[in-house]
């Protein structure tokens, strides 16, 4: 019987650190990048035809309430704060999601499902099998909550889950009015765009195959390239299909072109060896334009030191003319690809500071770097070289402020429930042994 039990609760935590280390990490990872959630939120609606009548801070609102719960979820259930209400809740979870991840991997709607933002990235039919994984432990999870020895006693559960939704809100809301703290995208500060973009030797980049449909005497066929035929052959249309992935570079939409003549600048934007800043707008007429002083600012700091300075947007040039007319702007806009834009940076806008083509700085718009027209030249500011941002001291901050006070939290806890059983074991012996030496001293009276 006790090797029974004991096999259980083995089971049942071992489901509860595969449930709670999943949500934390893809609660987090989501949280840090609400507006990366909300694209692939987008991407959601569009396939449903949904897009169009949902604002896009509906989305905004609904990532950063996804992220929040299935970090709390994950925190409770380590912590194994409300055992049967959370069980229940993560149980319903999954029985959402499993279905969807299953709609994903039959259609293939959508090539990455986002569970875990951009840190990392599965196929949709390995997110499906993760899920089920998932939905097999909550289900065990489900029936055994009580199996769950806590970390915290119920008293002080209340503080888990106020400080847990404290920090992962105030966490995305940084992350909304700054930047992610961890960026997981190809244009990272210290990233090598060009190198990014280059195919490794000995790799083969994907194939394509295009087929031409032409018609003669009322008789359509389909040729390729090495059987393209004569031109008594009327072109009808043509299709292009990938017939081999091959190695595809993390970096392979990057484009700038010029608003007039469409010529392709960037090769000369990326190879140029000085600074330049690129300001970066996915959609001018969605962009914040309550910073527009402080862009103009930066605007006539690159042109009195030489620093070239690139708008990108995806806009249209009436939305173009409307912001020059709406901020008085008087640098150059160029134009790149939407969804590029919004991988570059989470913010609209956003700013990017070069330098041969490597990342060395990123803002939001929020908080743009403080240069005007009296500040030295680049290289002699702190924003000249690039900063040292290392995974250890960014995960020590989080270990800091979050993980270190629940730890100690937990250690003065059980501290203290400790003394309060010691005390009362003490006790009861001290009773015991009263109780026991008044009976003694009864027998002794009685023989005598």
């Amino acid at each position: 019987m006790n090797v029974k039990k004991l096999t259980l609760g083995i089971v049942v935590n071992l489901c509860r650190l595969v449930v709670a280390v999943t949500f934390i990490f893809s609660g987090y990872v989501k949280s840090i990048d609400p507006l990366g959630t909300s694209y692939k939120i987008e991407d959601y609606l569009e396939v449903v035809h949904l897009a169009q009548y949902i604002p896009s801070y509906v989305t905004v609102a609904v990532a950063v309430f996804l992220g929040a719960l299935e970090f709390s979820l994950g925190v409770f259930v380590l912590f194994a704060v409300g055992r049967r209400l959370v069980s229940r809740i993560v149980l319903l979870f999954m029985c959402v999601m499993t279905p969807l991840t299953l709609w994903l991997a039959v259609g293939n709607p959508i090539q990455d499902c986002g569970c875990f933002g951009d840190a990392l990235v599965l196929t949709n039919w390995e997110t499906f099998y993760k899920n089920i994984v998932l939905l097999i432990a909550s289900i065990v999870l489900c029936f055994r909550p009580l199996a769950m020895p806590r970390f915290i006693s119920r008293s002080n559960q209340a503080i888990v889950v106020a400080y847990t939704v404290f920090f992962i809100l105030f966490s995305a809301g940084r992350s909304l009015y700054t930047l992610p703290p961890f960026d997981f995208r190809p244009y990272h500060v210290g990233a090598d765009i060009k190198a990014g973009m280059e195919i490794p030797e000995g790799e083969k980049g994907p194939q394509f195959e295009t087929t031409f449909i032409l018609e003669k005497d009322g008789v359509r066929k389909e040729f390729t390239l090495d059987d393209y035929p004569d031109s008594t052959w009327t072109f009808i249309d043509s299709k292009t299909v990938q017939i081999s992935k091959g190695y595809i570079p993390p970096i392979h939409d990057f484009s700038i072109q010029t608003l007039d003549y469409g010529e392709d600048i960037t090769d000369s934007v990326l190879n140029y060896k000085d600074y330049s800043f690129l300001l970066v707008s996915p959609h001018l007429e969605d962009a914040d334009d309550s910073t527009f002083g402080d862009i103009e600012m930066l605007y006539e700091y690159s042109k009195a030191h030489g620093y070239p300075f690139y708008a990108l947007t995806a806009s249209t040039e009436k939305a173009i003319q409307y912001w020059r007319d709406t901020t008085g702007a008087e640098y150059d806009f160029y134009l790149t690809d939407e969804i590029t834009l919004k991988t570059v940076i989470r913010s609209n806008p956003g700013l990017l500071l070069l330098k041969n083509g490597v990342v060395f700085g990123k803002w939001s718009s929020n908080n743009l770097p403080k240069l005007d027209m009296n500040s030295e030249k680049l290289e002699n500011t702190e924003y000249g070289s690039i900063p040292n941002m290392s995974l250890v001291r960014k995960l020590s901050k989080v270990f800091l402020w979050y993980i270190l006070p629940l730890v100690l939290l937990s250690i003065a806890d059980r501290t203290w429930h400790f003394t309060i059983w010691f005390k009362n074991k003490r006790k009861s012996n001290k009773i015991y042994q009263l109780l026991k030496g008044n009976k003694e001293n009864e027998k002794e009276n009685c023989s005598r």
